[in-house]
Order: C-alpha cells, then structure tokens, then sequence
C-alpha cells in the first residue's frame, strides 16, 4: 500500500477526530486547545489515492505535574480499514523526529486505558494510575523518553 505522511492542518484533523474519537459529540469538542498554537503540529497519513486515513497532533506541553519541555501526543486515529499496517506506528516516529527538531523533550499522551498497550510496543511507560476523562472514559499517562542521537563527525 503505497502512503505519504505529512503536516496537515488543525482543520484537516476535525473529520477523523469526529468519526473515530469523538463520534456523536459535538463539533466543538474536535477542537483542542492548542490546536493553533505556535509550536503545535498536525500530521497525517495520505493513502495513494490521497485520501487521509490517520492523524496525530503534537503540542509543546509538560507532563502533568512537571514543568521541563515535553511533547504531547493528541488525538492521534486511523481509520478502521486501514489500521494494523503500521500505518499509526509510523506517524508517531515521524511525529517525534519532526519534534525533536524543535526541541528534545520526552513525549507523552493521555491514552485510553485500551490503547495503554499499543503505546507501551511503540515504547512508552505509563505514568501514574488510570483517571476517567468524563465522557470518553478510563485513560493513564504514557511517556516515552527518547534519546538524542549522536552522529560522528
């Protein structure tokens, strides 16, 4: 399957938030704070017809109850048919290189509580104990502390 990730708008996001992470709710709740902020990025996963099936947004925030730079990771989904080829594995590694070009900092995400694996094969940690996102449901805190790399001159 021939794709190609890239920056997309905040805009662009809202239709796959609204099917696969909001379905029902209303359409103010598809916009994040943040989501125009600065440093705040957006990308997606383009199928070869061009149509968007996956999407991650990263925003320039701590960690809850720290104060260092970090990168969060929001709302980040596939669609259905298009989920199991590596598709969202790929848009978190692209999403973390296009960040580290800001600044290094680990990355995080309130994921929900069934997601909490698939975050830990992509290598993050969990952070504290589940809480409840009224509305969505259970969620935990997962970090991935991501180390720089270093090239020989």
């Amino acid at each position: 399957m021939s794709v190609r990730i890239e920056l997309i708008s905040a805009e662009d996001t809202r239709p796959i938030r609204h099917a696969i992470l909001r379905p029902g709710m209303p359409v103010e709740s598809l916009i994040y704070p943040g989501d125009d902020a600065r440093a705040t990025f957006h990308m997606g996963t383009r199928d070869g017809a061009g149509a968007l099936v996956g999407i991650i947004s990263f925003y320039d925030e701590p960690i809850p109850g720290t104060i260092a730079p970090a990168w969060r990771i929001r709302g980040m989904a596939t669609l259905p048919k298009h989920r199991g080829l590596g598709l969202g594995a790929k848009l978190v590694e692209t999403g973390i290189a296009q960040a580290h070009r800001a600044h290094q900092g680990p990355i995080w995400c309130n994921a929900r509580t069934t997601a909490a694996g698939y975050y830990a094969k992509l290598g993050f940690d969990q952070w504290g104990d589940e809480f409840d996102i009224t509305g969505i449901g259970p969620h935990v805190v997962m970090v991935r502390v991501v180390k720089p790399r270093c090239e020989k001159q």
